[in-house]
């Protein structure tokens, strides 16, 4: 990538991720307030949750704030095995409610064959139907690979392989969780740079949890070794 672009970025979770959170419970009004103030702070991408979850997302998305400033994003996961892209209920759910969607996948081998249950090309192929295929039906996709630094220290090609898969059938962004909240900063920057020696740093996120503390200092180092777009 070009590194004289230092634009990064933001893409606010609280209200999916956020929500997860012990004690939290947001209404759909709840939702609705926050993403106007987020919107005010011109966050670049605000994500609603997850349509068809539950029926809070549910009336949320079926009444979206008007956003002067952000892009409403809505979340979801791949297709499932067995079933095409098209006909999957998951997927045509997410083309219905936002504009951009985030979906989530697998990226790490233990979980695709533990997991899932399902072979380790039957899952590239899960990530790339269902992003070329939402990409016919709405402006932006991106892609969450779950667990990518877990299955990055266990299999570095076959992580590299999903990542690529999402790049490959389009994804604007292809970000890179830390599902579990374990590596450090060295780690995350030796990893990141890696990647993005195969991905351009332009389609690259960072989404770290915190359980060591180390969310911020994680994303920061994520942006020094070229993602461009931070998730919290």
């Amino acid at each position: 990538m070009n590194m004289s672009d230092k634009r990064v970025y933001l893409y606010d979770s609280t209200l999916r991720d956020g929500q997860q959170t012990q004690g939290v419970d947001f209404s759909a009004a709840d939702k609705t307030a926050i993403a106007k103030a987020l919107d005010e702070l011109s966050i670049d991408y605000i994500e609603g949750g997850w349509p068809g979850a539950n029926p809070t997302d549910d009336a949320f998305f079926a009444n979206p704030p008007k956003l002067k400033n952000s892009k409403l994003t809505a979340f979801g996961m791949t297709r499932r095995a067995g079933r095409s892209a098209s006909n999957d209920p998951g997927l045509a759910s997410l083309a219905q409610n936002a504009p951009i969607v985030c979906m989530v996948g697998k990226s790490w081998d233990f979980q695709v064959t533990e997991a899932l249950g399902i072979e380790l090309d039957e899952n590239l192929s899960m990530i790339a139907d269902s992003i070329a295929h939402l990409k016919t039906k709405v402006s932006e996709v991106m892609f969450d690979a779950e667990h990518f630094f877990d299955g990055y220290k266990a299999n570095r090609d076959y992580a590299l392989s999903a990542i690529k898969a999402a790049y490959e059938a389009g994804a604007r962004w292809v970000v890179l969780c830390d599902t579990n909240g374990g590596t450090l900063p060295d780690e995350i920057f030796d990893i990141v740079t890696d990647v993005c020696s195969q991905i351009p740093g332009a389609h690259v996120g960072i989404h770290c949890h915190n359980d060591t503390e180390n969310a911020v200092a994680n994303s920061l180092a994520a942006v020094r070794a070229g993602a461009r777009q931070v998730q919290g």
